[in-house]
């Protein structure tokens, strides 16, 4: 296939640069709010460890591009790209300590010490929403598009496009609403939340219908450990088998004391318990999205609140929650995946 317009540089490797220290731990135990909070929106006091809760990556849709990784219930790097323009929509840190990012207007590689490892931006009126590593050398993405939406494989060092294939859209002209995440599973197909049809399909690498569920709004399609799908859409989080029953849900109404603006995306631990992130729009102003409400929330089987993240500052504000990438759950580095027979 044809290479791309890209840009490759030198691949940076150490966690040694760049790395801003900053006083953010919290005591063990409930802890009051890092601010005044928003009435109504969540307790005064949290349960959980705060940022000590657990060591992860953080990122979110918001006007600066911020990502953060935490350790130790400090925040150990930050990234903040206020200059630029879009959103960060799909993160995820290599083995290496590189983090592979997607920003609505480009796919970005960055080393520790913040320098640009590679570099993607697609053309005028198309998107880029999500970012999966393949190995050290390959990115899979999607970029929304009129008259299709593309799935491509694209390896990084040579700039060469290694596989493409269309994927079906409702409205070809309205890009922005088309796709967000998609994941690849152990099996290596792809979990694709297609987000203006209302429904999350299974492909494998050859672009061939697997399975299909319904989702309206769907923004996040993860695999499970026990081969079910953990899906996140305009009606909760569920988890569902492959013959389509609905193993295990949460909506808004099981945890009435949180107030959510907007799901995008849950993650499920080791230990069962379910973490359900929360958008807050900086774009759209009105209660529902102002700071101060929960970023994000850990779940148990029983939907009991365990663990609340809300951190908006004045010493650090990670603004709205989009992804999470949990560094202490014993998960095998983010790159090991493949697609068909792509490694």
């Amino acid at each position: 296939m044809n290479a791309m317009k890209m840009m490759v540089v030198p691949l940076t490797i150490g966690l040694g640069c760049g790395l801003a220290q900053a006083q953010a731990g919290t005591a063990a135990g409930a802890t009051p709010s890092a601010i005044v909070p928003t009435p109504g929106r969540a307790p005064e006091v949290l349960p959980g460890k705060g940022l000590a809760q657990h060591d992860f990556v953080y990122s979110g849709e918001s006007h600066e591009r911020r990502i953060f990784i935490v350790r130790g219930g400090k925040v150990v790097w930050s990234y903040d790209d206020a200059a630029g323009k879009g959103e960060i929509s799909d993160m995820v840190m290599l083995s290496n300590g590189n983090i592979l990012f997607a920003h609505q207007f480009g796919l970005t590689e960055i080393a520790p010490d913040k320098s640009v490892v590679w570099n993607y931006e697609p053309p005028a009126g198309h998107e880029v929403h999500t970012a999966v590593p393949i190995g050290m050398d390959r990115v899979l993405y999607v970029e929304n598009a009129d008259p299709n939406a593309i799935l491509r494989v694209v390896n990084i060092r040579t700039g060469a496009v290694e596989k493409e294939l269309p994927l079906q859209v409702k409205h070809p002209v309205q890009v922005h609403p088309q796709f967000r995440r998609v994941r690849l599973t152990p099996q290596g197909t792809l979990l694709v939340a297609h987000m203006d049809i209302g429904k999350v399909v299974e492909y494998d690498s050859d672009g061939h219908e697997l399975w299909s569920f319904p989702a309206p709004g769907a923004w996040s399609a993860n695999p499970l450990a026990n081969g079910n799908v953990l899906i996140t859409d305009r009606l909760g989080v569920r988890e569902v088998t492959r013959r389509g029953d609905s193993v295990w849900s949460w909506s808004r109404t099981d945890t009435p004391e949180y107030k959510f603006a907007s799901l995008q995306n849950a993650w499920r631990l080791k230990n069962g318990d379910t973490v359900i992130n929360n958008w807050v729009n900086e774009w759209t102003k009105n209660g529902d999205n102002a700071p101060g409400s929960a970023q994000a929330i850990e779940v148990t089987p029983d939907k009991k609140v365990v663990w609340a993240l809300r951190e908006w500052g004045p010493e650090v504000n990670f603004g709205p929650a989009t992804t999470i990438q949990f560094l202490d759950q014993g998960d095998g580095p983010a790159e090991d995946v493949h697609f068909g027979d792509i490694r």
